[in-house]
């Protein structure tokens, strides 16, 4: 029995199967015709099917395309405008790919998650960089080994296959390390999707291609970042080596270029990271603190479904003003409300609409008498429902300040007619608005708010009446709704009850910015600790390759905080041209990802001035312990090195 229908178990599906909607489970499957569904201006049916030999996804599009007219001209459904009804008839079927099944989940995370791909080869680029800089600072302290191996005859190419190998095998291991933690992470990122209504089924075990795409970063990053290091240290001149003593070849200023280069492509690529995880940290900031111009904590929205108890269409306003008055009766509850529209739920109802000589569209809530006290919801102007509004009486009108300017202007609102357009289950109608309410947000808290109407739940048309009801609840213990469930279930035994938290369902459509903060700011935090890491191994380098430069200064004089800028020189000239870069970078990553943001642009003057402020702190903390450490270095002991 299911839905007080007796239907029969036909078969079985494997355990691995999850349907066609990606993303998505199902316990019961039904067969298309049933139940039937009687109004036939609501559907939601797709069709799946192969392809014959020969035919094409653009073919099966013309086809369906060529048969589109007459289908829809002949299911035009009746009791719209001519407006509708010419919109309806412009409908034309059309042929999708749908191999990898059908899901909202690619529209709503592909950006987001290409996003998070680029972020990702950007630390990875970072990554490489200090590999690089390694193995280049490796290759100037063997280069004396590699002197002696070429004088003892051991060919240039084999010392080449010998650096690439040992690169290689670096590579190798991290690629390994890398999808050993790709496991666990991976369950990790999806159950971030997940919310308190809905759990996202994903399969992320690693297979073939996530193996193969491993190997292939591994052996690029092995070719690319291992080459140069390798061909430099293969190359030395044997005499030169083996006369430079222990302070290698590379000893000089002017072979430090390359090393330079990598550092300042390290900070550009951070700045960029930095500047976007600011970015999507404030951005997700904004729509977490930004107010909806209503109520949102203690508020629990109810639905209520009772097809079970065959309540008649002609009944079900007096049965809903009953339930609503058994709910407010609960002991815990200050108010509560019933509404055809839940806000910031992701719905939207709206009906066409002419005030004056103005035509156009207006979002539609039906709402007891006390949505606006139960929401927080201010009466700027004009009058509240009462229990007198219903279809025996004028019908009346609530409208917000954007249905004001977009059909009034500066007309007062309070007495003006506004005629409603006919719809099926919805007749023709004229209402009178008798209250004005400041705006609040509808369906999301990124879009603009719409013109918007209520009018009062007692003059919902009898002919769109549904076996069902939403209510908002304000409650003042955590315990109530669950005094409410109980109320419901001894009044009601049949009756189907689900409560959700309005705060919570808000947040809940907030999950991708929520992704996009987290993920942003933890690979932003990687990025400044690569950078750290970068730095300080860079610097130290440089500071043991000019120990005896550093010596001899010292021992004519120069003072210690002399030494340490002498060093730090080195920081600001690679941290101003990596952080112009960056911030040129940034910018022009910002523009691509702006569609992501709610609240600010991409160049925004307080975030890059923030990133730019703590790469530069990271970065002079990052080199403050090789220059400490040059500052006391012993001159007596660099001169006898040399």
């Amino acid at each position: 029995m299911i839905d007080g229908h007796l239907v029969q178990v036909l078969g079985v599906t494997p355990p691995s199967f999850f349907g066609l909607v990606v993303g998505d489970q199902f316990d019961v499957a039904f067969p298309t015709c049933t139940p039937p569904n009687p109004r036939r201006e609501v559907f939601s049916f797709s069709v799946m099917g192969r392809l014959k030999p020969g035919w094409t996804i653009d073919r099966a599009s013309a086809y369906f395309g060529s048969l589109s007219a007459g289908i829809f001209d002949a299911t035009a459904p009746t009791g719209y405008s001519a407006q509708g009804a010419a919109i309806y008839k412009s409908f034309r079927l059309a042929a999708y790919p749908a191999g990898a099944g059908v899901s909202a989940l690619r529209e709503a995370y592909d950006s987001s998650l290409w996003l998070l791909l680029a972020i990702t080869g950007l630390v990875l680029l970072i990554a490489c960089a200090n590999l690089a800089n390694l193995m280049l600072a490796r290759a100037s302290v063997r280069q004396r080994e590699m002197a002696i191996r070429l004088a003892v005859g051991a060919s240039r190419g084999r010392l080449l296959r010998q650096l690439l190998i040992e690169s290689g095998l670096l590579a190798l291991s991290g690629a390994a390390l890398g999808v050993a933690l790709a496991q666990p992470l991976s369950h990790l990122l999806v159950a971030s999707l997940n919310t308190s209504q809905n759990a996202i089924q994903l399969t992320v075990a690693p297979d073939w291609r996530v193996l193969l795409f491993a190997a292939a970063v591994a052996a690029l990053t092995a070719m690319i970042f291992g080459t140069v290091p390798a061909l430099r240290g293969a190359k030395a001149d044997p005499m030169t080596a083996l006369k430079s003593g222990a302070r290698g070849v590379m000893g000089s200023r002017e072979r430090f270029s390359m090393q330079r280069f990598m550092v300042v492509t390290q900070i550009a690529v951070s700045m960029v990271l930095l500047v976007g995880a600011l970015l999507f940290v404030h951005s997700y900031r904004n729509l977490v603190t930004i107010d909806p111009g209503m109520r949102e904590s203690g508020i629990t929205v109810g639905y209520f479904g009772y097809y079970m108890l065959n309540i008649k269409p002609e009944n079900e306003a007096e049965f809903k003003r009953q339930l609503l008055e058994a709910v407010r009766s609960v002991p815990g509850v200050e108010n509560a409300a019933s509404t055809t529209h839940t806000p910031l739920g992701g719905g939207s109802w709206e009906h066409n609409v002419s005030v004056g000589t103005q035509e156009g569209g207006s979002k539609f809530t039906y709402a007891s008498p006390s949505y606006f006290a139960t929401m927080g919801i201010p009466l700027l102007t004009g009058r509240n429902f009462t229990d007198a509004d219903t279809n025996a009486s004028p019908f009346v009108l609530i409208v917000n300040q954007a249905f004001i300017r977009r059909y009034l202007g500066n007309a007062s609102p309070i007495g003006t007619a506004v005629h409603v357009m006919p719809e099926p289950q919805y007749p023709e109608r004229t209402y009178q608005i008798v209250g004005t309410i400041p705006d609040t947000k509808y369906n999301s808290l990124r879009d603009a708010t719409p013109p918007m109407a209520f009018a009062p739940a007692a003059q919902f048309p009898v002919t769109a009446q549904g076996p069902g009801m939403a209510m908002m609840i304000a409650s003042n213990t955590a315990s109530t709704i669950g005094s409410v469930r109980r109320a419901i279930a001894v009044r009601y035994p049949t009756m189907i009850v689900q409560f959700v938290d309005f705060q919570q369902g808000i947040r809940d459509n907030l999950v991708r910015d929520r992704m996009l903060a987290m993920l942003s700011g933890f690979f932003g935090l990687l990025a400044a600790v690569l950078v750290v890491v970068g730095l300080y191994g860079v610097l130290s380098f440089f500071v043991a390759q000019r120990r005896n430069e550093i010596g001899i200064r010292i021992a004519l004089g120069a003072r210690r905080m002399q030494v340490i800028s002498l060093v730090l020189r080195d920081t600001v000239a690679m941290l101003m041209a990596g952080v112009v870069l960056g911030i040129v970078l940034a910018v022009l990553a910002g523009r691509a990802a702006s569609a992501l943001l709610f609240g600010l642009k991409a160049w925004d003057l307080a975030t890059l001035a923030f990133a730019l402020v703590l790469l530069s702190a990271i970065a002079v903390l990052a080199s403050w312990i090789p220059a400490l450490r040059a500052s006391r270095l012993d001159p007596m002991a660099a001169l006898r090195s040399e």
